[in-house]
């Protein structure tokens, strides 16, 4: 199915992907970083699936589905000749051992149904040993143990466990899937009708705190219930993804683990949960963030797992044939050895934002943000891999200084408007001395726009946003013409891409092209609105949302050449800017 095709669901510790045709393609378990039990979404059935839908010649997709309210479970519903069938799944939040519920429920008339389930642990690699137990499923492969509860028989066929039954209007079946530690004994079974009960209402009421009350509200909504399914609930941290190597150029490399947390994400999602009501959330984020960066400065990382674990290696799975064919499948990510110059700008930012909005002082953190400003004084003129994470030479990136700059500007203001200690002429000068060499060495004076690198031609989507970040007022005659140039040179199909990507273009070291960005082009809608274009700030943001699925998530990327979402999904990094951009244009 196309990455669109596939809703979330999900217990703030892990998640899965149901497609439209109602397969479960992807579920890692106990964590959203853990090996996969499903992992049809990277290769085939074989690697591991569990249908449910009606027992027809083909898996024909769901007539409709949405998701119940404001919550995360989901329904999906079949129109047959005979009747009318409803799924309903959700992970209920988490007790001793995740669970995953799929009910059943006839609506009108008798349906035919059936289901399969292919349980494959270790991304697809192992096929478990499976043995009934007092009527129930359980398999165990290595660390890893299922129990399946059914209402129907299962019969096994071939590594299958296959099944079929009716279903007629105003009945419910449900099927639980529990995980659990094989060495441990039997988990406790829940209940899932009350379990869907409490699930609903906890979604509900937390979706209910949402104070943003201007346009798009939905939108905005169902963006922070997909930010609260990426928490780690254990520890507040955020993953930018619950999936690896969704492809963003389809049958290319460009494919990448994302279920990590990236300290880039930092300042927009405190800005997302503070500006939406979520103090608790943020304060969250925050203490984990504070957590993960602790030690030496000069050992911070890009990215962190989700209690904060710093050794992420990257590997390829060569059993997995991709998405479509893209490979290689990776797990980890390589990027987290790169210099990141940007990073120190974001932990400054998020943390005077925390102060700034209420959040209760913590000396901790300023004591581990003047650890870090002491560093980068001293290293803030080296080049590195940017925010892109590029695989090819390091070079002095512009957005790069200027969160430099930023870094050192909020420190600034800590000093002068909460009071911290700081030496805070030493800092106004460096300040000063980034901000001036930005402007001679990464501006192109004879086209009139900043460019991505020092002495560099490429544009580079971050430059959006030098005037969020106020390194220079919307006004500036430099920045207009850095969103005009970007707006001539990055475009496609009205989208943005975050750089040129091109056979002549050695700037990320990777062969193949990618999709517009989607994070960029609400970037662009925000400058927009900035430089008084609110008219066509509004056209892009609502071109935008109507490129969400049916159940109103977005993926990383869009590829204007297929008319799909690509990247890994749902995705974070579009989602957060989805709501700042909201709340600005609102």
């Amino acid at each position: 199915m196309r990455i669109e095709d596939y809703a979330l669901i999900g217990d703030m510790q892990s998640a899965a992907l149901v497609g439209r045709d109602g397969s479960v393609d992807w579920l890692c378990l106990p964590r959203f970083d853990s090996p996969s039990c499903f992992g049809a979404l990277l290769g085939g059935p074989d690697n591991g699936q569990w249908w449910i839908g009606p027992a027809t010649a083909d898996r024909r997709p769901a007539t409709r589905r949405r998701y119940r309210g404001d919550t995360l479970v989901l329904e999906s519903e079949w129109d047959t000749a005979r009747g009318t069938v409803r799924v309903i799944d959700f992970m209920p939040p988490r007790q001793a051992n995740p669970d995953m519920v799929r009910i059943v429920e006839g609506v009108a008339g008798t349906v035919e149904m059936a289901t399969e389930i292919r349980v494959r642990f270790d991304y697809g690699r192992i096929v478990p040993w499976v043995r009934r137990s007092d009527g129930l499923l359980h398999a165990v492969g290595g660390p890893d143990s299922i129990w399946l509860r059914s209402p129907v028989p299962l019969r096994s066929r071939g590594y299958v466990h296959h099944g079929s039954f009716r279903v007629s209007a105003g009945e419910r079946m449900a099927f639980v899937f529990t995980w659990h530690p094989s060495h441990e004994p039997r988990p406790v079974e829940i209940e899932p009708f009350e379990q869907l009960a409490e699930t609903e209402s906890l979604w509900t009421e937390w979706a209910g705190r949402c104070t943003h009350s201007g346009p798009w509200r939905e939108a905005v909504v169902r963006s922070l219930i997909t930010l609260k399914a990426l928490t780690y609930s254990p520890t507040g941290g955020i993953v930018a993804a619950p999936t690896t190597s969704l492809p963003e150029d389809l049958g290319g490399v460009r494919n990448w683990d994302y279920r990590y947390c990236w300290l880039r994400d930092a300042t927009m999602i405190l800005d997302a949960l503070i500006g939406a009501g979520y103090l608790d959330e943020a304060r969250d984020w925050r203490a984990w963030l504070l957590r993960a960066i602790a030690g030496r400065a000069q050992d911070l990382q890009i990215m962190y797992g989700v209690a904060g674990e710093r050794r992420l290696p990257e590997m390829e799975l060569a059993w997995l044939p991709g998405y479509e064919g893209s490979r290689p499948v990776r797990i980890g990510n390589g990027a987290v050895n790169q210099l990141q110059l940007d990073v120190y700008g974001e932990i400054a930012n998020s943390l005077y934002l925390a102060r700034a909005s209420g959040l209760e002082p913590d000396d901790r953190a300023w004591t581990i943000q003047r650890e870090l400003i002491d560093y980068l004084e001293g290293h803030w003129d080296e080049p590195d891999e940017g925010l892109w994470e590029v695989r090819g030479p390091r070079r002095h990136f512009t957005h790069s200084k200027v969160m430099c700059w930023v870094a050192l500007d909020r420190a600034i203001k800590a000093v002068e408007k909460f009071g911290r200690a700081g030496p805070l002429a030493r800092w106004k000068a460096l300040r000063d001395r980034i901000h001036a060499e930005v402007c001679d060495k990464a501006f192109d004076r004879a086209r009139g726009t900043f460019t991505q690198s020092y002495g560099s031609h490429e544009l580079d989507a971050a430059l959006l946003l030098i005037p969020v970040v106020g390194f220079l007022p919307a006004t500036d005659p430099r920045v207009v013409g850095t969103i005009e140039a970007i707006e001539r040179e990055l475009l496609s199909d009205g989208f943005v891409l975050r750089y040129p990507v091109a056979k002549d273009n050695d700037v990320d070291g990777l062969p193949g092209g990618e999709g517009a960005f989607l994070a960029c082009s609400f970037w662009l809608a925000e400058a927009r609105a900035m430089v008084g274009r609110r008219r066509e700030a509004v056209e892009l943001f609502e071109r935008l949302l109507d490129l969400r699925n049916d159940v109103g998530l977005l993926s990383e990327e869009y590829d204007p050449r297929y008319g799909r979402l690509v990247g890994n999904f749902p995705q974070a990094f579009s989602h957060v800017p989805l709501i700042h951009t909201a709340r600005a244009l609102g």
